[in-house]
């Protein structure tokens, strides 16, 4: 086992992170005089996920859609309490989410660490599934499913995701579909987990009023060694066109919602660190709140304080957007596309990049005095290899010749789609 700290002068931070004999990487980031304490346990295994194989496989495997979804929320399961019964106990609060590239399983508390981290790391590693539970489930998640589809802003980023891609599983709901999930089996789940919740392919992120000791300890206790998998994940070939360049539905807002997505295709399949912050600058010094666009829209009424953007990028899948409110969003798209061919043709401003960049900048200083936000980064940094210093590092040495190289290779209107949502 090996521990290494990790320190960060400008900043005067500072992790650890430990190698643990189990296989597991583990990141633990003392916050001294918190009141309290987060721990957050995660697998490299998302909604993407449909098609992969071990090296030790022949073929390729191909599994039902929402399968990464409908383990976490079957993990929490057991022949006695529930996790979630576990938990409460000791007054932790608990809960786990799916993305599209990552299942995470975390808890916050203000004491009793060690037997909350105790529960978080046997229940994870303690699947318990029968034919029985799945078939009960999957009632569970259906009426889920259901549910979601009349969530304005949920069906209007699921739309534009249809619109843009054709081959990529990003384009399915996290969740899967009503038919797929029926697909799934007690059979399929313990596959999946297997390949996927394989130590040396999760991490575990741990911030606030904690010790590398108590960590370790637990860790020591529960952990067993994993043998190293490798797994390969299929890349999904997309091409430079989108699906359809406008899609629309009607649901029971009180006004029109948008989301203008620029797609992106690359030879690799993911975007590096410095190429997303490059991205998010870019985004902030067109479209954040200081911007002339911004103001623009404001003072045509055309948008409000709901309007975000967002560089959504992973594995195989890379887009600009634009989201929010508007009362015409046909308007406010051509807007923004005419605002981007501006600036593409002239190149970011010095002192708007700079004004963007700092604004990143603080954000980033800023969540080193979140717990919460401290361990889901540990994690999200781990699962990219990278550091979790690395986006400040890079992030400060950024300059605008740069941005405005990376802008040159982006934001390309003719392969661009608008999702809107309509007032029924």
């Amino acid at each position: 086992m090996e521990i290494k700290e990790i320190k960060n002068d400008l900043l005067g931070e500072k992790y650890y992170k430990i190698n643990h004999t189990s296989g597991l990487d583990i990141y633990v980031f003392p916050k001294e005089n918190y009141s309290t304490s987060y721990a957050v346990f995660g697998t490299k295994y998302g909604s993407i996920d449909t098609v992969f194989r071990k090296k030790s496989d022949e073929n390729f495997t191909e599994i039902p859609e929402g399968i990464a979804h409908f383990l976490e929320h079957k993990l929490f399961e057991s022949e006695e309490l529930d996790a979630f019964e576990r938990f409460a106990k000791t007054g932790a609060s608990a809960n786990a989410y799916t993305s599209f590239d990552k299942t995470c399983y975390l808890f916050s508390c203000s004491g009793n660490f060690k037997e909350n981290l105790d529960i978080l790391l046997d229940f994870v590693r303690h699947p318990y599934f029968t034919q029985q539970t799945v078939e009960k489930e999957q009632g569970i998640i259906g009426q889920e499913i259901r549910m979601y589809r009349d969530v304005p802003d949920w069906r209007v980023l699921f739309n534009l995701l249809c619109a843009m891609y054709k081959n990529h599983p990003v384009r399915i709901d996290i969740a899967g579909t009503e038919e797929s999930i029926f697909h799934i089996t007690a059979d399929l789940l313990y596959k999946c987990y297997e390949t996927f919740y394989n130590l040396n392919n999760m991490a575990l992120a741990v911030a606030g009023n904690i010790t590398v000791e108590e960590v370790i300890e637990s860790a020591d206790r529960l952990l067993t060694q994993d043998e190293d998998i490798e797994i390969e994940r299929k890349f999904f070939a997309e091409e430079k066109e989108v699906v359809e360049s406008y899609v629309e539905e009607k649901l029971s807002v009180a006004s029109p919602i948008f989301s203008l997505g620029f797609k992106e295709t690359w030879p690799t399949p993911e975007r590096t660190l410095k190429e997303e912050l490059l991205g998010n600058i870019i985004l902030e010094a067109i479209a954040g709140n200081t911007s002339d666009l911004y103001k623009d829209l404001i003072d045509k009424e055309l948008i409000n304080p709901t309007f975000s953007t967002e560089y959504f990028t992973g594995y195989g899948y890379s887009s600009m957007i634009f989201s929010g409110e508007s009362r015409n969003p046909e308007e406010t798209s051509a807007i923004i596309k005419e605002k981007i061919r501006e600036i593409k043709k002239h190149g970011i401003d010095k002192e708007d990049f700079e004004r963007a960049k700092k604004k990143l900048y603080g954000r980033e200083i800023m969540s080193y005095n979140d717990v919460d936000e401290l361990a889901n980064n540990l994690i999200a940094a781990a699962f990219m290899n990278e550091g979790l210093f690395d986006e400040f590092e890079t992030l400060r040495v950024l300059t605008c010749e740069e941005a405005n190289e990376f802008l040159e290779k982006i934001l390309d209107e003719e392969y661009s789609a608008l999702s809107v949502i309509l007032p029924a």
